[in-house]
């Protein structure tokens, strides 16, 4: 995506690390359509913000102090006027990846990726788009494969999907074909190998785990 703007996109990058600071800045300052600026910790981010309007786009490292974790994302999201704010890290967790998302923010940019690539990773997100990186996305699904592979028997599963819908044993042993105390059985075994306390903590867990 491009910029419609003849206006140059204005990017704030916040990050406790000088030298990473510097190379986000340097690399976006040399290109036509971007003009950065840089905060070394949140409360400075968000003073910044509050001083000059709301970025285009505005990236906060997930360590750096003030963070607390993902909910330093939310405040910035708050302060930037509606405008996209994203995750700059170098290798977040599934939950910090669903939390991102689920609190509106625009992706997640990792630190490891090379610099060719970003330039076009920030337009798209300062144009509206949510983005993960590939690898991130494939990491993730080799690592819930190996969670779950063959923890789930492909009935389990089918009547999972069916708990996740909300229906109750009856409804699902009248879709499956079975009597009532066998959809009861894999429930229960479905709670066991899940950890879940009941069958509505199982669906959560499912769905954590990316099961569906």
């Amino acid at each position: 995506m491009t910029n419609n703007s003849s206006q140059p996109l204005r990017v704030l990058i916040a990050d406790d690390h000088a030298m990473v600071l510097e190379m986000f800045e340097q690399f976006l300052s040399s290109l036509p359509d971007f003009e950065a600026q840089t905060a070394p910790d949140l409360q400075a981010a968000l003073a910044k913000i509050d001083a000059e309007g709301p970025f285009d786009l505005a990236l906060v490292d997930l360590d750096m102090p003030g963070m607390n974790g993902v909910s330093g994302l939310q405040q910035a999201i708050a302060r930037n006027g509606g405008k996209p704010v994203g995750i700059l890290t170098s290798n977040p967790t599934a939950h910090v990846v669903s939390e991102t998302l689920e609190m509106g923010g625009a992706g997640i940019i990792l630190k490891t990726e090379s610099l060719k690539n970003l330039a076009n990773e920030i337009r798209f997100m300062a144009n509206g788009g949510r983005y993960i990186p590939v690898e991130l996305m494939k990491k993730q699904a080799t690592k819930t494969s190996e969670q779950t592979g063959g923890l789930l028997s492909q009935r389990e599963m089918t009547v999972l999907a069916l708990l996740a819908e909300g229906k109750p044993n009856r409804e699902i042993g009248s879709e499956l074909g079975l009597a009532e105390p066998t959809v009861k059985m894999h429930v229960k075994s479905i709670c066991t190998k899940l950890g879940a306390s009941n069958r509505t903590h199982a669906v959560i867990v499912a769905r954590d785990m990316n099961l569906f």
